[in-house]
């Protein structure tokens, strides 16, 4: 654990260094909310479509979701939000538009969650 999802708008997809800025997202959530590296999971979804406000075309988007076990103090997790937010823009490349990003940390149920990994 955690689960990391970024959404992020598809105008965003050739500039977007998912890659680097996954791996930031990894080493921000051992370092502060004390997660296992090997635990640490992110995905990101494209999103072809969004709107904000009255002018669908003026930002685009990144929303990013923690979904971690209970346990982090809610300043641990003010700490990774603001974190998170701070690193986001070194891995955007040059922005033609004004980008809407934010950042939410869920606990999830520690007595319902159960993963594992399968092989071959």
């Amino acid at each position: 654990m955690p689960q990391i999802s970024v959404d992020y708008s598809e105008r965003l997809a050739d500039s977007f260094d998912r890659r680097a800025f996954g791996l930031a997202l990894n080493r921000l959530a051992v370092k502060l909310i004390d997660a296992k590296p090997e635990s640490c999971k992110v995905r990101f979804r494209r999103v072809e479509e969004s709107v904000v406000g009255a002018d669908a075309d003026t930002y685009a988007l990144v929303f990013v979701q923690f979904q971690i076990f209970p346990g982090r103090s809610p300043e641990a997790k003010a700490a990774l939000s603001e974190a998170v937010l701070a690193e986001l823009p070194a891995h955007l490349g040059d922005l033609s538009a004004p980008v809407d990003a934010a950042v939410d940390i869920k606990d999830i149920d520690r007595d319902c969650y159960r993963g594992t990994v399968l092989a071959p």
